[in-house]
């Protein structure tokens, strides 16, 4: 990399840095993750200034510097004015951007997650019924996590490796989901592996019981078993049955929140601005 360089990036996260400036992280599809200085961004007259904001994206002419790089020169290409306006919007945008700093790396290509973060916050940014903001939301989780190489097994048993279809017609069925299995666990194949050991004198520890983090019903596997296609699934798509109990906005936040403690659970870390996504929706379960 030469001493000055372009770059298309957006920006994820900024801090003020000394009296006048700011930095900014910012993620490049052609360098990844970019660290650098914007010179005198909080200076009132300053061409950075709204440059710098979160989710714009610029067009830079980055110097590399000892330490910190420092932006030169910035076009915006383009920004998404809207999240700004609505809080549940901007806290969602801010939840995805704190996964999407776990996820990219730096001084590597990272066009793809690039792309798809983009997409995600155009979606959430244009749509009109704010209820629909989790199931955005978890779509999107599900999205960064399959780009990433770690998204859930939401189809098949991790045990037994068979496949594993919602049955509406028991409202007590149930299938269990483990973190360090990496998805979706046949809770009548994890009980016979434990009272096999049980029977045989075998420490139950010996065997491979996976930890069950949560318990999914019919609806909130089904729609698991949905978020892979490109839109989001419409509700004919989910729903197998008329008489379901548990509505579908509620069954969406379930979902989102074991995604959620799922990356949580992966990176080691919480995400700040989910505890703000919880406190803005009008939903509880």
């Amino acid at each position: 990399m030469t001493r000055t360089y372009q770059a298309t990036g957006i920006i994820l996260k900024g801090m003020p840095l000394g009296e006048t400036d700011r930095l900014l992280t910012i993620l490049s599809p052609e360098f990844g993750l970019i660290r650098a200085v914007a010179p005198g961004a909080r200076k009132h007259k300053s061409k950075l200034r709204g440059r710098s904001e979160l989710f714009v994206v610029n067009q830079l002419l980055i110097a590399k510097g000892r330490s910190l790089d420092k932006i030169t020169q910035a076009e915006t290409l383009e920004s998404y004015p809207r999240l700004s306006r609505d809080l549940g919007k901007l806290t969602a945008s801010q939840y995805l951007a704190e996964l999407v700093l776990c996820l990219a790396l730096s001084e590597q290509p990272q066009a793809e997650l690039y792309e798809l973060l983009n997409e995600h916050l155009r979606r959430i940014e244009q749509f009109a019924n704010s209820s629909n903001l989790v199931a955005y939301l978890a779509q999107a989780v599900f999205h960064l996590l399959a780009i990433a190489g770690i998204a859930p097994e939401v189809h098949r048993c991790c045990l037994t490796q068979k496949s594993l279809t919602p049955q509406f017609s028991d409202p007590r069925w149930r299938v269990g989901f483990s973190f360090e299995s990496g998805g979706l666990v046949n809770l009548s194949v994890r009980g016979a592996i434990a009272r096999t050991a049980t029977q045989t004198l075998t420490d139950a520890s010996e065997a491979f019981l996976p930890k069950v983090n949560a318990k999914l019903g019919a609806l909130e596997l089904s729609i698991l078993q949905h978020l892979g296609v490109k839109s989001l699934p419409d509700p004919s798509q989910i729903l197998a049955a008329e008489s379901l109990k548990l509505p579908l906005d509620v069954a969406w936040v379930k979902v989102e929140h074991l995604l959620r403690d799922y990356a949580q659970y992966h990176f080691g870390r919480s995400f700040r601005s989910a505890s703000l996504v919880d406190a803005l929706s009008p939903l509880e379960f």
